[in-house]
């Protein structure tokens, strides 16, 4: 119990990304209809650039969350947090200022590219800071406690963007963005693995022991073996059969959730003319469900919920490795992840497409979540 109160200040930066940005979740499908299709309840433009943007992100994060998690177990969980907890400000400080057609845009190519290096960074990294700090019998908890965590901000987010104005909610969001960085530079302090191996700062004060030619040959040797990202992916994929066994299912997990996310909010904005409040109503449903169930004794009753399943798989990973592997373990877990984000949205954007189109082959405007749910079934 010491050792989790231990880490209320990384608990307390968890919740203030989550809280930025689940927020604009509800409001986002407004803003992309009514900035490419203005009046409308269904718009295949608005769906394929939907899927497009998923599945780009998905090919960034592939290569950079096992390249973020060596490098934060070269130079710190802090410093790397840093750099996705500092960028996501920027998309929805963009929508905070404007949301018309032209801002959509800009905003649009700006989540593409920061999406491609920080998407899923800060838990998968969180992840990484828990297993630094907590012995491996107390990891399931832990894990399951930065998942409720999660789950709350995104209740609490949602809430939120209920009773505000669409401008309101981004204008919020971004404020609760540059709080949440400022927060984690102030008072989350790095972990470190044991008193034998330090961390090494990327920005150091002290004088070094090595000559200027050493330090750099050491420093390219580390970064060009983070680069390997596929390699590491794949060599560790291919290490245990248990590890092996958990990439598959987060895979299958990851797959039926971004369909479901990527599908459902048009289907619903088309069928029965959903609003923000509306969805926000929805997913605070759904939300309440998921930190519900990670309270210890209550998870056993809420098992078969999805949420569960993320903090047991990465839990289950986590002790396969040592401990300086638990970014490189965490971070090719979430490359895992991102194949499913790149996969899923080729697959059931056009199938979401088409069949709330006019040009259904057959008329089953739910088609593409009936086959979300099978996808589903295979975890």
């Amino acid at each position: 119990m010491e050792k989790l109160y231990g880490l209320s200040h990384l608990f307390m930066t968890v919740f203030l990304h989550n809280f930025a940005i689940f927020m604009v979740v509800p409001a986002i499908t407004d803003v992309t209809m009514a900035a490419l299709c203005p009046g409308q309840d269904e718009c295949s433009l608005a769906i394929y650039l939907t899927g497009f943007q998923q599945a780009m992100i998905g090919v960034g994060t592939l290569v950079m969350m096992p390249l973020l998690g060596n490098l934060s177990d070269k130079y710190g969980r802090k410093a790397i947090l840093t750099v996705p907890m500092i960028l996501t400000i920027i998309p929805t400080g963009i929508l905070a200022y404007n949301r018309t057609k032209k801002f959509f845009y800009v905003y649009y190519v700006f989540k593409i590219l920061i999406s491609m290096v920080c998407e899923g960074s800060v838990p998968c990294l969180a992840l990484a800071y828990v297993a630094d700090n907590i012995p491996e019998s107390g990891r399931s908890t832990a894990f399951g406690i930065i998942s409720g965590i999660g789950s709350a901000a995104f209740v609490c987010a949602t809430l939120s963007a209920r009773f505000l104005s669409t401008a309101q909610t981004f204008q919020v969001s971004t404020l609760i963005a540059v709080i949440g960085a400022m927060y984690m530079q102030f008072f989350l302090r790095d972990s470190v693995i044991d008193d034998r191996h330090l961390y090494t700062p990327i920005i150091s004060q002290e004088k070094p022991t090595v000559s200027k030619v050493d330090a750099e040959l050491e420093s390219n040797k580390h970064l060009l073996k983070a680069l390997r990202s596929f390699k590491d992916l794949t060599s560790f994929l291919g290490s245990s059969f248990t590890i092996t066994q958990a990439a598959i299912v987060a895979f299958f997990s990851n797959l039926a959730d971004v369909g479901l996310h990527g599908s459902m909010l048009y289907f619903l904005k088309a069928q029965f003319h959903f609003d923000k409040n509306q969805f926000a109503d929805l997913m605070v449903i759904s939300g309440i469900s998921g930190t519900v169930s990670q309270v210890p004794y209550a998870s056993a009753m809420f098992s078969i919920l999805f949420v569960f399943s993320q903090p047991c798989i990465r839990s289950i990973v986590s002790k396969q490795v040592g401990p300086h592997e638990q970014g490189k373990a965490q971070g090719c877990i979430s490359g895992i992840c991102s194949v499913a984000h790149i996969v899923s949205p080729l697959v059931f954007s056009p199938l979401t497409a088409l069949f709330l189109s006019e040009k259904a082959p057959f008329d089953f405007p739910g088609f593409s979540i009936m086959c979300i749910g099978f996808a589903s079934v295979r975890t």
